[in-house]
């Protein structure tokens, strides 16, 4: 496989956790939170993203109840991965991301306690766990 420049989502009405990996050594690091309204992100904010790490993939986290069935945030993910689609000619693939919040939660919790635990921390965290899932499931 070539080396694959990869942007990771993990979306949420108000905020959109964001991530970058790569194929090499399938893993990522968080980049940032992106505010959202109603779902709709700042998109000079992606766009932005986008220009500094030239990404041949995004990856975003499809959340499912734990049955695996959907949920109503999984139509607004729907919906967001179709305006990545539309907006960037990049490929989008979605990522399982059940337990990729408590997962993010428990990790940094491990390596800076309470404090580590901002919103904004999470989010890009568990954009990072999405990434190295899928990367994972290509591999």
């Amino acid at each position: 496989m070539k080396h694959t420049t990869v942007i990771g989502f993990d979306f949420g009405m108000k905020y959109i956790g964001v991530a970058v990996g790569q194929t090499v050594t399938c893993t990522a690091t968080p980049l940032a939170s992106i505010e959202a309204k109603n779902g709709i992100p700042k998109w000079e904010k992606i766009t932005s993203l986008i220009e500094h790490w030239h990404p041949d993939l995004f990856m975003v986290g499809m959340p499912f109840a734990l049955d695996g069935s959907k949920q109503s945030i999984t139509y607004a993910v729907q919906k967001f991965i179709g305006s990545l689609s539309q907006r960037y000619i990049i490929p989008v693939q979605a990522v399982d991301e059940r337990f990729t919040t408590q997962e993010a939660r428990q990790c940094l919790f491990e390596k800076g306690g309470f404090r580590a635990l901002n919103k904004s921390n999470i989010d890009g965290f568990s954009a990072k766990i999405i990434i190295e899932c899928g990367l994972k499931d290509i591999h």
